[in-house]
């Protein structure tokens, strides 16, 4: 058996970023910039008023001095013409400030006489007046490649006035749940059989990821049926499979595609839960697509989803991959010590009276429980031969909710 980051590592050595292609910025949100995104204008791009108002020199701008209004300057009409001593022009918010002017008068500030105006506020030169290229100029880079884009990020390329970006693709992942004794949610379920969660579960998970999910048919428990997804799955970026990664006489998933030219990179992870899962390739002499075999158990599939395939969408994506990310809290109740395998403890999370989070694992830990890992906000991670730890004890933790799931 290997450990978790060796086998994350092995894994991720194994992708690239997808190809880059070509999108409406209306449909560029949560995609993943392939290419920066570069300023195809200067914002704003000239000097304009952040109030409404009137332009005028400073140097004009006593209290109480009176000035002559010679136009107005709506937003979108610059004023023809240049300020000169004791004069006005009437200005909007985004009004170009005239050649000439270098202060604003507030509206506020002012009374305004037919063709005359007031000044009741002393004004300073060069206030609320945004400056040309006072958020970016032209050529600047406003969005990196790499970036997961955003809401912000949207408007930020709208404004530089770009109406299509590029992005990576997203991953096109194949998902196939093995076994006589499964059915789909909704279809007759065999005798002694059980309704398939993985699959649902895991088109969620990638769709959260970035990826594109395809779910195949169930595959019976031959090596035949497993063999011909081989040929189903050409042009995936992955193919993920629960169940049939075990020891079991029935336990198929590696002898079938084996049979269609999978070379096994590892199997078996010193982990709980998860420790039967298989990584390698189909036909790596010519490119094929990788596989990542899960267990069957539908707690053991997510808990080794979060902890490799999520890593796995991130570095197809173009974004940078890892472990999930931690934080640290105080157990709610004490643990025992762990042996050889790293264990990963489903539990709720809590704040206690002073603001501090507080994780509590549930009492039982059985990876077919589905309904404990709905409920539970992190999984408490335990390294290998970790001693036992009283209540109160720091832990790292990854919070489910901050990976979208």
């Amino acid at each position: 058996m290997i450990s978790v980051d060796e086998a994350r590592a092995r894994i991720l050595a194994d992708f690239r970023p997808t190809p880059a292609e070509i999108v409406a910025l209306a449909e560029a949100w949560n995609r993943v910039t392939a290419a920066p995104v570069v300023a195809r204008l200067t914002q704003p791009p000239a000097d304009v008023s952040a109030m409404d108002g009137y332009a005028l020199r400073a140097t004009d701008g006593t209290l109480h001095a009176t000035l002559r209004v010679i136009g107005a300057a709506p937003a979108g009409h610059p004023f023809d013409g240049s300020i000169g001593p004791g004069q006005a022009v009437r200005l909007f918010t985004g009004s170009v400030v005239p050649a000439g002017a270098d202060a604003i008068l507030l509206q506020e500030d002012a009374t305004r006489d037919g063709d005359t105006v007031r000044i009741n506020e002393a004004v300073t030169a060069g206030r609320h007046i945004r400056r040309a290229g006072q958020d970016f100029a032209r050529g600047d880079t406003v969005v990196p490649a790499g970036r997961r884009i955003t809401a912000r990020d949207v408007g930020l390329a709208a404004a530089a006035n770009h109406p299509w970006l590029s992005v990576h693709r997203r991953p096109r992942i194949a998902i196939l749940a093995t076994g006589d004794e499964i059915a789909m949610p909704g279809e007759p379920i065999p005798p002694g059989g059980i309704v398939s969660s993985n699959s649902h579960a895991l088109a969620a998970l990638v769709r959260a990821g970035g990826g594109v999910p395809t779910v195949l048919p169930i595959a019976a428990d031959t090596s035949e049926a497993v063999a011909a997804v081989a040929d189903a799955v050409a042009g995936s970026d992955l193919l993920v499979t629960t169940g049939g990664a075990s020891v079991g006489d029935h336990d198929l998933v590696i002898s079938g595609l084996q049979s269609r030219g999978m070379v096994v990179d590892f199997w078996q992870i010193a982990m709980r839960p998860g420790k039967p899962l298989v990584f390698g390739r189909l036909a790596p002499q010519d490119g094929g697509v990788p596989v990542l075999g899960l267990p069957g158990n539908p707690v053991s599939a997510m808990v080794c989803s979060i902890l490799f395939l999520l890593p796995a969408l991130a570095r197809l994506n173009g974004l940078p991959a890892g472990p999930p990310p931690t934080v640290t809290a105080l157990l709610g109740q004490p643990v025992g010590a762990n042996d050889h395998r790293a264990d990963h403890l489903r539990a709720t999370a809590t704040t206690d009276a002073a603001g501090r989070l507080v994780v509590t694992p549930f009492p039982v830990q059985d990876s077919a429980m589905l309904r404990r890992l709905a409920l539970a906000d992190a999984l408490i991670l335990r390294p290998p031969h970790a001693p036992a730890l009283p209540e109160g004890a720091e832990v790292s933790v990854v919070l489910l909710d901050s990976l979208g799931l």
